[in-house]
């Protein structure tokens, strides 16, 4: 390893090399141009040319927005069964679970942002497209719960490709669970934040993830319930370019704000402290 390292230094600084060194690029899914890798990954997965906004796993985004060491995480052994028996689904997972470390698509728990105490929920793309099954909706159903129960704000991180059809009906029980939640935790008083980020779509945008009392999006990133060809060839038209991004969502009043991912943090910690969470015991 070592001697494929200085030979690679060689190359660079010697100067006669046909192999001359390139370093790891990034190709932006939205502008498709391409950037260092390491300057996209100094600014937490975000494209220097057009601002798109990347997939972070939920340790990363704990890591970027939590503070330091106060998460403490609710049913982590928590794992779901196959209540439908479809076919190779606990095989799937199992992969799923060795490859990211999650028991499921959802991570939830108790923490603070710039000292104010918040219920916390952050959705994982990598397992299952972050799709809500049973696992899912429980968590989130319980994070609420808590909230309700101890008088704490909820901060929800949403990514999801929808319902997971491997449940069948149970996952789109999920949604009148997790909305039914949300509603309780509403009638108490409690304030709701929803951070969505990329993507956000099916039965997740069409509960808990519209449910917010402030609904705030990552630039460029998409939202949606159906996708973009099913709703064209539907309606039978041809649909705008920015069709169920961000800022078209914000233009037509389904988005409060979008917030670039370096002042997320701050931005969550102004709106806990205005709404009176501030600094109180978890």
């Amino acid at each position: 390893m070592f001697e494929d390292f200085f030979d690679v230094v060689k190359k660079r600084f010697n100067g006669g090399s046909e192999e001359e060194y390139k370093p790891p690029m990034f190709k932006c899914p939205r502008c498709q141009q391409l950037s260092p890798l390491s300057r996209y990954e100094e600014l937490h997965r975000v494209c220097p040319k057009c601002n798109y906004h990347g997939r972070l796993s939920a340790q990363e985004r704990i890591s970027i927005t939590l503070d330091k060491d106060s998460f403490k995480e609710f049913d982590a052994d928590m794992k779901s069964g196959n209540p439908i028996d479809f076919p190779e689904y606990m095989e799937k997972q199992e992969q799923l679970r060795e490859s990211t470390g999650l028991n499921d698509a959802v991570v939830t728990g108790t923490a603070t942002i710039k000292g104010s105490p918040v219920v916390v929920g952050i959705m994982d793309s990598r397992y299952m497209m972050g799709s809500m099954g049973s696992v899912v909706g429980e968590k989130i159903a319980r994070a609420f719960e808590y909230a309700t129960e101890n008088n704490m704000a909820v901060v929800m991180f949403t990514a999801s490709g929808g319902a997971r059809m491997q449940e069948g009906i149970v996952s789109l029980m999920q949604m009148a669970k997790t909305s039914g939640a949300v509603k309780l935790h509403s009638d108490k008083g409690g304030l709701y934040i929803t951070v969505l980020t990329d993507p956000t779509t099916g039965g997740v945008t069409a509960s808990f993830a519209s449910l917010g009392d402030i609904i705030i999006a990552e630039p460029k990133v998409l939202i949606g319930f159906a996708g973009r060809r099913v709703i064209e060839g539907t309606i039978k038209q041809r649909l705008p370019e920015d069709f169920q991004l961000a800022e078209f969502m914000h233009e037509k009043g389904f988005v409060d704000m979008i917030v670039e991912r370096r002042k997320m943090r701050s931005v969550l910690s102004h709106l806990l402290k205005l709404h009176g969470y501030d600094k109180k015991e978890v």
